[in-house]
């Protein structure tokens, strides 16, 4: 292989060669991911977009490892992720992918800081260290200020953007978005929006973002719809 065809396998997040996700309903099966290739580039931002029940959602849990597909494979770098074990994915998936979900998932009897640092405890990370990384990270979503604050005491966008916080912490490779401002009136979207096109300028993490949001999905690098289990660029 040539020196220009290894840089380009080394820029390479993630690869998706004829995935397909089928359910059986009845006598006929559904297909919802029809034999999709998809190739994602380091620190690259594509959005997805489709009508509901297009199986948006149910791509990002084939990326994520959270389901099987049907046939196909998915890859991170160069490893095959059907070829792990549960306690395998788990570990690869905790120190090189993060989520953000619509709803923000944040643990309610901890702070902001502590749930942000969360991610690295799990990995064994020194409390101290993992607490001062979380306060750094805290200050590049804006929210110095708030980081003592419960989930309960903090707004629905400052909910999100420790979520974004916690996302990050662990330098992921990817990080996954199923409709990050898909619960917020449209000002703290348009927040999130502008703050995550930040984010993505500074830190070397491909986004993957599932949106409704036609001008959200605009943002992105690239941009795809998927439709009738086809994956088609925009």
């Amino acid at each position: 292989m040539t020196s220009n065809g290894a840089d380009a396998m080394n820029n390479v997040v993630m690869q998706c060669k004829a995935l397909t996700k089928q359910y059986h309903v009845g006598p006929e099966p559904v297909v919802v991911l029809d034999a999709l290739e998809f190739t994602l580039n380091k620190g690259e931002w594509v959005s997805v977009v489709g009508a509901s029940g297009s199986g948006k959602t149910t791509l990002l849990n084939m990326l994520a490892g959270l389901d099987q597909p049907s046939s196909g494979q998915v890859f991170w770098g160069e490893q095959d992720i059907r070829a792990l074990d549960e306690r395998a994915l788990g570990e690869l998936r905790n120190r090189h992918v993060g989520f953000v979900y619509q709803f923000h998932h944040l643990l309610a009897e901890f702070t902001a800081v502590e749930n942000v640092a969360m991610p690295l405890w799990i990995q064994g990370v020194n409390k101290k260290a993992a607490m001062d990384k979380a306060r750094v990270l805290l200050g590049k979503v804006g929210l110095s200020h708030r980081m003592n604050h419960k989930p309960a005491e903090l707004s629905g966008g400052e909910r999100q953007r420790v979520a974004i916080a916690r996302a990050l912490i662990t330098e992921p490779a990817l990080v996954l978005l199923d409709e990050p401002t898909g619960n917020l009136d449209s000002h703290t979207g348009a927040e999130i929006q502008s703050l995550l096109t930040e984010l993505n300028e500074v830190v070397d993490t491909a986004f993957v973002v599932v949106t409704h949001d036609l001008q959200f999905a605009a943002l992105a690098q690239k941009q795809y719809r998927l439709s009738d289990g086809v994956l088609n660029q925009m």
